[in-house]
């Protein structure tokens, strides 16, 4: 039997479900979720392996009509590359991912209104959060797929490394922790990971905007950095499968959204 490879790109508006429709078709937790749009930063891929295919899917940021900074000008490039390089297209929008939030009527019109309007593409209702009708898109892409060696060793699920990952989980809890603008001025960095056989010790970095913002990120006598630390420390030890040793620092860095050094400096590079 011929081996099946390919690109599919995963790309819609902010807050649509991409990243939880990522992580079912994958199988594992690789794109951050929570209810807030801009959660998806940066272009990750999950890979998925048969004996005779593989699928890099990919999550791309929400595409960002009126750019702010610089940072989503690199977000916006990052969908633009994944367009460029995509064997399929997953395009989500909202009504027709989350199924179970609307009536069968609101979903068949909807349905109806984008075979109208994308007369080329296959439209498929489905509720990423309950798994509801991911496993048949999945076989329709596997379908399509086009003949092609893999592009990936076997054995990977992704190309992200680990701090990316440790990054994104600490991230992740300052998107759940915090309101506002908070968790949009916010970037963090892992400064040091040293790993032994049965522990790792990680020396994080946020860094945000403001100093009223480091002033809110530590909370009244640390108590906020403290119940993030603890939050982050429980995903990561599950990612890892290893006791974590996390230290926690906040730093002023008031202009990283908009200064191409920085950028490139916490990967935002297209």
């Amino acid at each position: 039997m011929a081996h099946k490879a390919g690109y599919v790109n995963i790309i819609g508006r902010p807050n649509v479900g991409k990243s939880t429709l990522m992580n079912q078709l994958v199988g594992e937790k690789i794109s951050i979720i929570t209810s807030k749009a801009q959660t998806t930063r940066h272009r990750i891929l999950g890979i998925v392996n048969g004996d005779d295919f593989q699928i890099v899917f990919s999550d791309t940021p929400g595409i960002i009509k009126d750019p702010a900074y610089k940072m989503h000008e690199v977000m916006n490039q990052f969908v633009n590359v994944a367009l460029i390089d995509a064997d399929l297209i997953l395009f989500v929008v909202v009504l027709i991912n989350k199924i179970d939030l609307s009536t069968q009527e609101q979903v068949e019109q909807a349905v109806e209104q984008w075979r109208e309007t994308l007369p080329n593409a296959t439209v498929f209702p489905l509720s990423a959060q309950y798994n509801a009708n991911v496993e048949f898109i999945f076989k329709q892409i596997l379908e399509k797929l086009p003949e092609c060696p893999p592009y990936f060793p076997k054995d990977e699920l992704t190309d992200r490394s680990m701090r990316f990952f440790i990054t994104e989980i600490i991230r992740e809890k300052i998107l759940l922790n915090y309101q506002q603008e908070i968790p949009y001025s916010v970037q963090v960095e892992v400064e040091s990971y040293e790993e032994t056989e049965h522990r790792i010790h990680i020396r994080s970095v946020i860094y945000v905007a403001r100093d009223s913002q480091k002033a809110i990120i530590i909370g009244k006598g640390g108590s906020a950095i403290k119940k993030l630390g603890m939050q982050a420390r429980t995903d990561i030890e599950e990612f890892t499968g290893k006791k974590i040793f996390l230290e926690l620092f906040v730093k002023v860095d008031k202009d990283w959204r908009d200064n191409e050094a920085e950028l490139k400096r916490f990967g935002y590079e297209a």
